[in-house]
């Protein structure tokens, strides 16, 4: 049985998902706010986290990103913000998909069975890969999410990190810009091909001397060449 981690501010809401969500077979666990949530998750392991943007103590966003730090556990966020620059924030840091206020718990419980199912898929099929990769001066180790770059760990958000590592699990293939789209922010992704760009061009800033491994196919997309 899946574990669902419903996290909002609102009662309300929480009942609903709660109800939606056993029906459907899942066991679930409320949290009213940010804070609760990141110490739930120290505590036990989920399979999917449903949260609210907006709360008190600790929003959102600022949980995920915590939650982020120390479990990989996929997120689908609740807001009744619509405004753009709120998803791709929210994809940036790692989330799998975004779900606006009012929203169909139906719909919701879909989302949920998609996030899922393409999770397990992604962890199932991914081939093995050694637990830390070299290229010259640059060192990606996979088990803890660390990069570094002449000995000095850089910085990456998680997105930057999966752009990294799915480039060099397909090193020398050239990669369009949907398929990284679809690959690694999902079918549902509310966007465009400019936020791989942004993302590219992010991840060549912190590469520094190495930057020039991600080459550029005109009119396809990019690769890591070596």
């Amino acid at each position: 049985m899946y574990r669902l981690l419903v996290v909002d501010d609102e009662a309300k809401i929480r009942e609903v998902i709660k109800e939606y969500s056993e029906f459907n077979g899942y066991d679930v666990t409320e949290a009213e706010d940010g804070m609760t949530a990141v110490g739930l998750c120290k505590l036990n392991d989920y399979d999917l986290i449903i949260m609210d943007i907006m709360m008190p103590k600790l929003d959102g966003f600022s949980a995920c990103k915590e939650i982020k730090k120390i479990k990989d556990i996929p997120i689908i966020m609740l807001s009744a913000r619509t405004e753009e620059y709120d998803k791709l924030f929210g994809f940036e840091l790692g989330i799998d998909d975004y779900v606006v206020k009012p929203f169909s718990p139906k719909e919701l419980m879909a989302r949920v069975q998609a996030v899922l199912a393409r999770h397990n898929s992604a962890a199932s099929s991914a081939p093995e890969t050694p637990e830390e990769m070299e290229f010259g001066g640059l060192v990606i180790n996979i088990a803890g999410r660390i990069v570094t770059v002449d000995g000095e760990k850089i910085d990456l958000t998680p997105k930057e990190y999966d752009l990294l590592f799915y480039l060099v699990e397909n090193k020398n293939i050239a990669l369009s810009r949907d398929k990284l789209l679809s690959d690694i922010w999902g079918y549902d992704f509310f966007g465009d091909d400019r936020t791989i760009d942004t993302h590219i061009k992010n991840l060549r800033n912190a590469l520094g001397p190495y930057r020039d491994y991600i080459v550029t196919i005109r009119g396809v997309g990019y690769k890591f060449e070596i």
